[in-house]
């Protein structure tokens, strides 16, 4: 070993102790010819003192030195002379008298500050490029610790539960009806393709039929996704099923998992059972399946009031089905126009022709649309909203889900606006958990003009609305449930089918798959359900989502040792790359760009 010591260790109590330590040169303070050097690994800091007055040719080779070179160094620990102390160090109070020093590897200059401040300053792209060096710098090496106290309480917690942890394949056959896959061609197969795993989803199951009962996985998926902060093509999961269990069962497991996460990581205590909210509820009242209730700022629907209105926006959406959806944000009626027109870009995004508002200054409402309101609707609106001076009301009229999902993303970025004004306080440790529950089973793709599954075609109907689950697909709710914390959907999951019969229904008289395709895709798993499937239902979790919030960051890049870009890159190894021809070759594969020669 080349130290006795890491560098967060020594203390008072080691005063006189010869000792031996190795790191990277954090900084070089030069005090009238005696070298001060601070010394980094991982676990902290150490100053190390350099006098030529001790030993001339040590002092020369330490003013060699630049920043980041890997060092050994061996010497006494001293007392810090009085004043000199760094409290905000638990070294702070010592220093090592240097007598050998061994240059182990000398480093160039770093391309950017590897301090948290210096490191945060400078593009993601260039911090990407050298993620070696970002990784030394002290948030990002605190994040990837987090992430390990986090992993090792989940496995604690279900090894306690008597869970089994059990890894399933990475290479899967091609199930196209989900997420877009990555596939792999097979060359022993010429023409034939693996996908990789997008979850273990089947597997698990599979797993239950065999008589397992409790499987949980740290389990590695892909999807091939448009990229952003919280989603990248290669993710980790908690991935979880069990036996002979209802919803009850999966909520208190869940939230138990949770709340020793939390308590071991953060040493906080956050309460339960969480609250639960019904998917309708969730939509009308914040306008999202995945709600940020740290702040009210409530949806309100006047559908009904507007049914016969002057206004024929709103009247001929609520004559035909849709929805009249309206919320007061207070004390936002100084928005400027910037900010106006931004809000409006991002209902548009969403499907809205425009956004409506009503302003309250100097006692008058200013809305363009206000001419067309009667005193009636005006007075139900001021009621209804406690509409007072300085608020502005936003409208969105269109079919129910889609009015709601677009006031829902007008409510996010307007509660940005009111915390940039210091209007709304949002703290990210303050802890709203949520269960979103009753989601519908099925929902209608006008796309592709038939039912698709709302969480995934496995999921279980509740079991009153069973009976309309061929007649009326839209009207049956499956047994689905969300995990949210703070606006964030951590993870979700269900009661899942177990009976043969009920699956190829799902299958076959819902979905309208045909039944070669459904043979050829999931016959294996139907064949499993005769041999005696046990009802079972399990969920799984985004560890990289969950890891995120614990360390208060919005990009899950930041608790990935190497993450991808939003286009899909690694820019320090340099991939995707080309591939010779004779790889190609050897997949039967053609391609329709030109690749290296090999």
């Amino acid at each position: 070993m080349k130290r006795t010591h890491h560098c967060g260790q020594l203390t008072k109590t080691d005063l006189g102790a010869s000792v031996s330590l190795a790191g990277w040169v954090d900084s070089i303070r030069d005090h009238g010819g005696i070298l001060f050097i601070d010394l980094r690994d991982r676990k902290g800091i150490t100053q190390v003192k350099f006098d030529p007055q001790d030993d001339a040719a040590l002092g020369e080779a330490a003013a060699q030195l630049k920043p980041e070179s890997v060092i050994a160094v061996s010497g006494t620990v001293a007392l810090r002379p009085e004043g000199t102390a760094n409290a905000s160090l638990p070294t702070g109070e010592i220093e090592v008298n240097a007598t050998a020093l061994e240059v182990l590897n000398r480093s160039e200059p770093p391309p950017f500050p590897l301090d948290d401040a210096g490191g945060d300053k400078v593009s993601e792209d260039l911090r990407l490029s050298y993620r070696y060096l970002d990784l030394r710098r002290p948030k990002m090496r605190r994040n990837l610790e987090v992430r390990h106290r986090a992993t090792k309480a989940i496995r604690d917690y279900f090894d306690s539960q008597e869970f089994i942890e059990v890894e399933t394949p990475a290479l899967f056959k091609s199930t196209p009806e989900g997420a877009r896959e990555y596939l792999v061609p097979s060359r022993i197969h010429p023409g034939q393709f693996y996908a990789l795993s997008q979850s273990p989803q089947q597997f698990k199951q599979i797993l239950m039929v065999a008589g397992v009962e409790k499987y949980f996985q740290i389990a590695r998926c892909f999807r091939d996704e448009d990229l952003r902060a919280d989603r990248q093509m290669e993710f980790t999961q908690v991935d979880v099923e069990a036996s002979f269990v209802t919803r009850e069962d999966i909520y208190a497991l869940f939230e138990g998992m949770l709340k020793k996460v939390w308590r071991d990581v953060l040493g906080t205590d956050i309460p339960t059972p969480f609250p639960r909210l019904p998917f309708a509820d969730a939509m009308n009242r914040y306008g999202s399946d995945k709600p940020d209730t740290r702040f009210a700022l409530e949806l309100v629907d006047f559908t009904e009031l507007f049914k016969t209105s002057s206004f024929k926006v709103f009247a001929s959406t609520a004559a035909s089905g849709g929805a009249i959806k309206a919320i007061n944000v207070k004390g936002l009626a100084d928005l400027t126009q910037g900010e106006l027109k931004a809000l409006e870009d991002a209902a548009k995004a969403l499907g809205a022709k425009g956004l409506a508002f009503i302003k309250v200054e100097g006692g008058e409402w200013k809305s363009p649309i206000v001419k067309f309101f009667s005193e009636a609707e005006k007075a139900e609106l001021s009621a209804r909203l406690s509409l007072e001076e300085g608020d502005i009301v936003f409208f969105a009229a269109a079919e129910w889900e889609r009015a709601c999902a677009i006031l829902g993303r007008v409510r996010l970025d307007a509660a940005q606006l009111l915390v940039k004004r210091g209007k709304l306080a949002l703290r990210d440790d303050d802890w709203k958990f949520l269960w979103v529950v009753d989601f519908p089973l099925m929902s209608y793709d006008e796309e592709r003009g038939g039912y698709a599954a709302t969480h995934h075609p496995f999921t279980a109907p509740v079991p009153e609305d069973a009976s309309l689950l061929v007649s009326d697909p839209k009207a049956v709710r499956g047994q689905h449930y969300d995990i949210v914390l703070n606006g964030v959907e951590l993870g979700g999951g269900s009661i899942r089918i177990h009976q043969p019969a009920l699956q190829k229904q799902v299958f076959e008289d819902v979905l309208k798959i045909p039944a070669d395709v459904v043979e050829s895709r999931f016959g294996y798993m139907l064949r499993a359900f005769t041999f005696g499937a046990p009802p079972h239902g399990g969920i799984a979790f985004g560890l990289d989502r969950i890891v995120a919030l614990l360390c208060g960051t919005q990009s899950i890049r930041d608790v990935i040792a190497f993450p991808k870009t939003q286009r899909g890159q690694d820019l320090m190894a340099q991939s995707p790359t080309p591939v010779t021809p004779k790889q190609l070759k050897e997949l039967h594969i053609a391609t329709a760009v030109p690749v290296e020669n090999g």
